[in-house]
């Protein structure tokens, strides 16, 4: 019984070091000229410091990867994320070009943050200054809800 602990523990651990080779790019691409949000349309001092804390870092092109991010395989699941939030929402290419776009962004982040799905339980339980009370929420959301508002036709 002991030998065959052994040989599943150094199965498991060669696993793990070969599973290192197999790391995604973990990325941050140049953001062009006026395509940020905060370039083109900042918003007041404290809901910017709101979006740099719970959402810039994966809703941007401004991720800070933490060593673990390094580390399969959570490596697989940090870049899963940050590419399905950049793909739903990006900062980085804000749509200050287009106003429908950018109302539909603002809305999203509406109903996101009022229902409590963002940001993810999961990114708060490891960065807790990413979390946001009851009120900061609601700062949040008013002022996402009035920018949106700002751009009906």
């Amino acid at each position: 019984m002991k030998k065959m602990v052994k040989w599943v523990l150094a199965a498991g651990l060669l696993a793990a070091g070969v599973a290192q080779f197999f790391n995604p790019a973990l990325t941050n691409p140049p953001v062009g000229a006026g395509e940020d949000l905060m370039a083109v349309h900042a918003p007041p001092a404290q809901i910017a410091a709101l979006l740099h804390h719970a959402c810039y870092d994966c809703h941007s092109y401004e991720t800070k990867w933490p060593w673990y991010s390094h580390v399969a395989p959570v490596s697989w699941f940090v870049a899963g994320h940050v590419n399905d939030a950049r793909e739903a929402l990006n900062f980085s290419e804000w749509p200050n070009d287009d106003p429908d776009s950018a109302r539909k962004g603002w809305n999203r982040i509406v109903r996101q943050v009022r229902e409590g799905k963002m940001p993810l339980p999961s990114y708060t339980w490891m960065h807790p200054a990413s979390r946001l009370s009851d009120a900061q929420r609601k700062q949040l959301t008013d002022w996402a809800g009035t920018a949106a508002a700002q751009l009906k036709n």
